[in-house]
């Protein structure tokens, strides 16, 4: 997958838990007709309804562990954790690619990469799609692809597939991680 993966770089970012001199993948082909990319905050219209639409499976999911998504997220809420999500991304601090078609028409789902909170794993990644994709052969898609695109181009030992191959629930049971000062690697399990 990397050798159509583009990357981008920020001289600035904190790499606490990646190298530093690590680049993310900026536009990853899933099929035919959709993609991954870093999620702006500029997404906050097709994002909105994709989470709206799915609210009740996405509280399901994500409920316990995240509190996300609230029953009545605003746009002026959306919007602030879009941005948030952002930066972190910038700051590589942790990561929320957006599934789009390919004219970016509309938002099909995410894929979340995040430090890890629990031992055991130096990432913590997790993905949903649309209710309306739950089933459908670019679901499959992309749980083919994830692990395969963490694997090839990650630098990552011990990603963990929170809700795929342990429950949210189990992952919520596990010891969280101390503490790390700004000053160590996170990723050194």
């Amino acid at each position: 997958m990397s050798s159509t993966t583009t990357d981008a770089t920020d001289a600035s970012a904190d790499a606490r838990w990646l190298p530093a001199d690590w680049t993310h993948p900026v536009h990853v082909p899933v099929d035919d007709g959709h993609h991954l990319r870093p999620i702006r905050a500029t997404d906050v219209d097709l994002d909105l309804p994709a989470v709206h639409g799915s609210r009740d499976r996405l509280w399901s999911i994500y409920g316990r562990a995240w509190g996300w998504p609230p029953v009545a997220m605003t746009r002026d809420e959306d919007l602030a954790d879009l941005a948030r999500h952002e930066a972190e991304i910038v700051a590589h601090e942790s990561f929320n690619y957006a599934l789009f078609d390919t004219a970016e028409t509309r938002l099909l789902g995410c894929v979340y990469v995040d430090p890890p909170e629990k031992v055991g794993a130096d990432a913590e990644i997790s993905w949903w799609v649309v209710d309306e994709l739950v089933g459908s052969d670019l679901e499959a898609a992309l749980d083919a692809l994830v692990p395969a695109w963490i694997a090839a181009s990650w630098p990552l030992r011990q990603p963990r597939y929170v809700g795929r191959d342990l429950t949210w629930d189990a992952w919520l049971a596990l010891p969280d991680l101390p503490a790390w000062p700004a000053d160590q690697d996170r990723g050194a399990l």
